[in-house]
């Protein structure tokens, strides 16, 4: 099994990063979650902001965020995350969140003003957005649709079979691909992105099934990743995969008609996310022979 290597990027841009969202106290999920690309990302003067805390209201099995009650939503939270965007000099902005099922509109509102509040302190930049699945209130899609991101992205996680046992009871698999679909719906122009996490005991046509169910509402941007057990206390890791069989899938999903395929062990949704969003436009545009 090949051994896969971290980029430790502990430069300048890394503490600018770093005092940025200290200094505004805003959470991100590259330290909630653990993630492997914390270095890499941070050194490259990017990262995945994450919006109404940093407690979650569900409690999946795979994943290491804080489980609990959450704390108040902030309202200054949407500007101190466009401010400290326009410190950082992002021109693609990336904005994930806890589920907060404690709220009305599970947090659809403040996930639209920070979209705003990004766009109109940062003319120009692009917008990803990776959400809850807001219980499968339309009323609290649309919210989000229409403040305008330019990438909706929703993860599935898993496949169909496993997702009672990964994934929070609130969430379902059909739950998240009507999100998705719906959002196809509401404004075909927007990137639709999805995730799956391998490794959990999936089988490979489970994989191929979740991945054609993706495309069957519209999904243009695919990440499989490594599943990585974050502590005991979360599912066991059922099998880790080759480098090679990342490849096979990548190829299996460019065949499905995905504009853009990321499949690495290491990558996750936000992972790369600039180069993903604009290979999957000029991709789209080829399709359509406008260019």
């Amino acid at each position: 099994m090949e051994k896969l290597k971290l980029r430790v990027s502990l430069n300048d841009r890394y503490f600018q990063v770093l005092r940025t969202v200290s200094g505004f106290g805003i959470a991100t999920v590259c330290e909630g979650a653990l993630c492997p690309n914390i270095f890499d990302c941070w050194g490259g003067g990017v990262a995945t902001f994450m919006i109404m805390g940093d407690t979650c209201t569900r409690g999946c099995r795979f994943c290491y965020v804080k489980k609990g009650v959450p704390q108040p939503l902030d309202p200054e939270e949407p500007r101190k995350v466009a401010e400290a965007a326009r410190l950082l000099g992002l021109d693609y902005v990336t904005i994930t969140s806890v589920d907060r099922d404690d709220l009305p509109d599970g947090g659809a509102s403040h996930f639209a003003a920070t979209i705003r509040a990004v766009k109109e302190l940062n003319p120009g930049a692009l917008v990803e957005v990776l959400t809850p699945d807001f219980s499968g209130m339309r009323w609290a899609i649309e919210k989000v649709a229409y403040a305008g991101p330019e990438v909706f992205a929703h993860n599935i996680e898993t496949v169909r079979r496993l997702t009672p046992v990964a994934r929070d009871r609130r969430a379902s698999y059909e739950q998240s691909l009507e999100v998705l679909r719906y959002v196809k719906e509401l404004r075909p122009e927007i990137v639709t992105k999805s995730s799956i996490l391998l490794g959990m005991g999936e089988e490979r046509e489970e994989v191929l099934e979740a991945m054609r169910d993706l495309r069957s509402v519209g999904v243009d941007i695919l990440v499989l990743s490594q599943y990585l057990r974050p502590s005991p206390r979360h599912l066991p890791l059922a099998k880790r995969y080759s480098l090679a069989e990342f490849k096979e899938l990548e190829e299996e999903g460019l065949r499905m008609g995905f504009s853009y395929v990321v499949a690495h062990p290491l990558a996750r949704t936000s992972y790369k996310a600039k180069e993903a969003y604009f290979a999957a436009r000029k991709r789209a545009l080829e399709a359509k022979g406008r260019l």
